[in-house]
């Protein structure tokens, strides 16, 4: 149960705590794709405002789902190397502010261990195959809520690379939006989206301004 004057903060888990290059790398691979050519197509994908799977738009892939248990048995689940630096010593200097944290996204269910494997945890850690819903349906932040104990929406910042996924939809059930820069989904979109309460760079930054976001 939340106690009176407590923030949440919920970091997204892909561009926010995991680096996913190798991830990418790894789907090319698999695909026979170069990566240079992979990644091109995938920027524009996102520059479309499309989900990844419309890599098929560009090259001729059969059912990308039937490779989805060989990527990940090559891929071999997140790693050391996979976490952006800045992510265990924020992690450390927001509970040494007092605030709450959470980490809650879009990914399979496996992720929860492998996040605790290289020294990634929170008071609450949850998936979206776990949760039976995902990002941007607003159920799943009816969801978030539920896991952290339903605190008042405003008290809780949702931290995320998606204006698509993460801002609109945090926003829109009256929690904290925070969009965090990196990533091709933080870096390509130019346009700055007016539900953010705060636009960051890094993990770094967010820890310095996080009051900002409950201003």
């Amino acid at each position: 149960m939340e106690r009176p004057g407590e923030h949440w903060v919920v970091l997204d888990v892909g561009e926010t705590l995991i680096d996913e290059s190798r991830l990418w790398e790894t789907w090319a691979d698999e695909l026979s794709i170069p990566r240079m050519t992979f990644m091109s197509a995938f920027g524009a994908i996102v520059e479309r405002g499309l989900e990844y799977q419309h890599i098929t738009d560009y090259f001729p892939v059969d059912d990308w789902r039937i490779h989805r248990h060989s990527v990940e048995a090559r891929y071999g689940g997140f790693q050391p190397q996979d976490l952006y630096p800045d992510v265990l010593p924020s992690l450390a200097l927001f509970r040494a502010q007092g605030h709450r944290m959470a980490i809650i996204g879009n990914q399979p269910a496996q992720r929860n261990q492998q996040l605790r494997a290289i020294g990634v945890d929170a008071e609450v850690m949850a998936m979206s195959d776990e949760m039976g819903v995902a990002k941007p349906d607003p159920a799943f932040f009816v969801a978030v809520l539920a896991r952290l104990g339903d605190p008042e929406p405003a008290s809780v910042a949702y931290v995320g690379d998606r204006v698509d996924n993460d801002v609109r939809p945090a926003a829109a059930a009256d929690m904290r939006a925070i969009w965090l820069r990196r990533g091709p989904w933080g870096v390509i979109p130019r346009e700055e989206p007016t539900e953010a309460n705060l636009i960051v760079g890094s993990l770094t930054e967010l820890v310095e301004r996080i009051d900002e976001a409950w201003a």
